[in-house]
């Protein structure tokens, strides 16, 4: 039974806790260093093989991998042979008032944090593992796939909606704009700023609570009689999911229109305007998002996150070449994008890489869309 390998892990990892979310699926509650870890273990004992999920920045487990307008991805692989195990990293534990703890928590840190929950798991069982990431999670999937040593390591890393180092060749300005935000993050850090908070959950309470009410944002449309107004509540939090691209931030512009596929149009008054979500149904992002612990990302793991976008070795080095496992890629088209230029490093190491591009697909839809599983899910599994 499930809850024994989740027992056995736990005991194993030194949890302080384990509550039964499902007949199949359990969750530990794992203590380290100044932290704790959420590890959801979710299958049975016929499972084939063990797949280690990695959730985003700012995301847990729950929000990221077992929300869905249907079957999640979680399900849906756990359904495939898979014993699914999920590590949330610490960072979803922390209260704000608790954030200098954060401070060291960059990908280095988060990889150690990953290969406690990895070495307790291989001991446990035989069963060959991989590693499924998203966003931050799929650069946290690869950076240990780099660093594995000896015999034992990952047979396959899968790769949702992530970027790699830009091509200094071919895509020089986006180089130069992950380098100035690496130098930007480090700077927040050496200031103080230990965690940089997304935005996400205050989007949603505010369209939850008052979506007619003003939001204090002006809409970015020509000057009307009037005035172009302020979005929206709800009108802001559309826009943001889909125009995430055009709203201030250090690191919107990685995005190449935003978090989720859909439409804006914008009519005489705020109160006329018209918008909806193409792939996600609001309810499901509105679910993840209420599944969210603190929300916070590290500030140490954005700088290595751009690092690894600007080739800056001086800060974050991954070793693309070292790769051995056979890697699935997959890119959101509006999301992420088409850059190519990891995927080519580690197929140039002698790994098999498919990598590929999701049309019309924001960064969440690879994980929420109500179509992902024939869309993106199916692409994932052994042999396909």
């Amino acid at each position: 039974m499930v809850s024994d390998i989740a027992g056995e892990l736990g005991t194993a990892l030194g949890r302080t806790g384990m509550v039964r979310l499902g007949a199949d699926h359990h969750r530990l509650t794992v203590p380290v260093a100044r932290g704790e870890l959420a590890v959801d273990v979710i299958g049975d004992v016929t499972a084939e093989r063990v797949i280690h999920f990695l959730p985003g920045g700012g995301l847990n487990v729950a929000a990221n991998y077992c929300t869905a307008q249907g079957r999640s991805l979680a399900r849906f692989l756990a359904d495939h042979g898979y014993l699914v195990i999920g590590t949330t990293p610490r960072e979803d534990a922390v209260p704000p008032e608790a954030s200098d703890d954060c401070t060291a928590w960059g990908l280095d840190a988060h990889r150690a944090d990953l290969q406690h929950v990895i070495t307790a798991a291989e001991a446990l069982t035989a069963l060959p593992y991989e590693l499924l990431g998203h966003s931050a999670g799929a650069a946290l999937a690869l950076d240990t796939a780099a660093r594995t040593t000896g015999g034992t390591g990952p047979r396959r890393v899968l790769v949702l909606d992530t970027t790699g180092p830009y091509d200094p060749a071919t895509e020089p300005e986006l180089v130069a704009k992950a380098e100035a935000l690496t130098d930007l993050l480090q700077r927040q850090l050496d200031a103080g700023a230990r965690t940089v908070d997304p935005g996400l959950k205050g989007l949603f309470s505010r369209a939850a609570t008052a979506p007619d009410a003003p939001s204090g944002v002006p809409r970015p449309v020509p000057q009307q009689e009037g005035g172009p107004g302020q979005f929206s509540n709800l009108g802001l939090l559309h826009y943001a999911l889909t125009h995430t691209r055009d709203l201030p931030g250090p690191a919107n512009w990685i995005y190449h229109r935003g978090h989720s596929s859909g439409t804006h149009a914008f009519g005489p008054t705020p109160a006329e305007d018209r918008f909806a979500l193409t792939h996600t149904p609001l309810a499901v992002w509105a679910e993840a998002v209420d599944r969210l612990g603190s929300g916070l990302q590290p500030t140490a793991l954005l700088r290595d996150l751009a690092a690894v976008w600007a080739g800056r070795t001086d800060v974050h080095r991954i070793d693309w070449a070292a790769i051995r496992a056979d890697v699935v890629w997959i890119n959101a088209e509006l999301g992420r994008g088409d850059h190519d230029s990891g995927a080519r490093l580690i197929r140039a190491g002698g790994a098999r890489v498919d990598y590929r591009v999701v049309p019309d697909y924001g960064h969440g839809d690879v994980v929420w869309s109500a179509t992902a599983e024939q869309d993106v899910w199916a692409s994932l599994l052994p042999g396909r």
